[in-house]
């Protein structure tokens, strides 16, 4: 790709990303989450590999079909109430048909399907942006729907910790994997939406960290699959034993940093009335807690076999900057001490 356009593509993306976020009209919002898919679409395509092509092929045609629903939905809106506010969102029918066109977009089950596959034809560094820079449009837009009765958010969400849980078991591809781990932290942060958004902000900034740190992780590692893990130890090290906290702390293993968010959510749905909604939600936890496990012992307790299905990785310097790497990576694991102060900032 020329070195003109890239800057130009990213440019877009941070444009339409932040329309939608300052704006308060459903139609400068519906045009600033087109123009962050159009920026992101030749970014996806760009290695003409079939493979990349299909997973772009269906990113956009899906990403079509909810705009056009959310954009159909804020007309009906306009239409019955007269109102194009976003806060405004009066009428049951207009509301319902915007949150599952938003649910369409960011992969909430059960109109989940696509997003394991579309990542899966993508490389890492294009799959980061689409797991996270992507979401926050959508997600601006929860936030700002104003619900009397939040069941449909709370089914959305509990079915999503579910779903990303029990898909992300049967797993050998990494990109999968980080897919379904993308849509049970989704249903998380859409659980406690309505409650309280403040902790979903907390779970999304903490989520982004986690990620980042991931992907950067399997970038340097030039991992795919389980399988390719074995042979982490050999390439970086110090990184292979440093790997599993960041797993882990995805997974929200307690004492590490991503047990926070999900212990104030399970908190805030007690306090709401919901124990069973947060016993639901901490049992899929644990179901996302064992394939993080799978991948960290692949990472660190199991020896490379002599002979491999895959082929051997030349010993070249990686040109992979290591700085936003370590970074990434420190963060994910020690941000937990940080969290009263990330809530004090964030809370009322």
């Amino acid at each position: 790709m020329s070195p003109y356009i890239l800057p130009i593509l990213l440019l877009g993306m941070g444009l339409g990303t932040t329309a939608t976020i300052i704006s308060s009209h459903w139609l400068l919002a519906w045009m600033g989450l087109e123009l962050s898919t159009i920026a992101i679409i030749p970014l996806m395509a760009h290695h003409h590999h079939p493979r990349a092509v299909e997973a772009t092929t269906k990113y956009f045609l899906i990403q079509a079909a909810a705009a056009a629903l959310l954009l159909f939905a804020s007309v009906t809106n306009a239409w019955l109430t007269g109102e194009w506010h976003i806060q405004q969102m009066t009428h049951p029918l207009p509301t319902t048909m915007i949150i599952l066109a938003l649910a369409l977009k960011i992969g909430l089950a059960p109109l989940h399907a696509w997003l394991p596959e579309v990542l899966q034809g993508l490389d890492l560094t294009t799959g980061l942006i689409l797991s996270t820079w992507q979401k926050i449009a959508p997600l601006t837009l929860f936030m700002q729907i104003q619900l009397e009765d939040p069941t449909l958010l709370i089914a959305l969400g509990l079915t999503s910790t579910l779903v990303g849980g029990w898909g992300g078991l049967n797993q050998t591809q990494l990109r999968k994997i980080l897919a379904y781990s993308s849509i049970a932290h989704l249903g998380w942060m859409i659980l406690v939406m309505q409650f309280m958004p403040a902790l979903t902000l907390l779970n999304m900034l903490v989520y982004f960290i986690m990620t980042i740190s991931t992907f950067m992780i399997f970038k340097h590692l030039t991992s795919t699959n389980i399988s390719t893990l074995a042979s982490a130890w050999t390439k970086a090290p110090a990184l292979t034993a440093l790997a599993p906290f960041t797993l882990l702390s995805l997974g929200g293993l307690p004492p590490l940093t991503g047990f926070a968010p999900k212990w104030l959510i399970l908190q805030e749905l007690t306090k709401q009335h919901l124990p069973l909604t947060a016993t639901l939600a901490a049992l899929s936890a644990l179901l996302s807690l064992y394939f993080y496990l799978r991948l960290t012992y692949a990472m660190t307790l199991t020896i490379s076999p002599n002979t491999t299905l895959n082929s051997a990785p030349w010993r070249l310097e990686n040109p992979q900057l290591t700085l936003p790497l370590a970074l990434a990576t420190s963060a994910a694991i020690l941000l937990l001490p940080l969290m009263p102060a990330a809530l004090a900032m964030l809370l009322p």
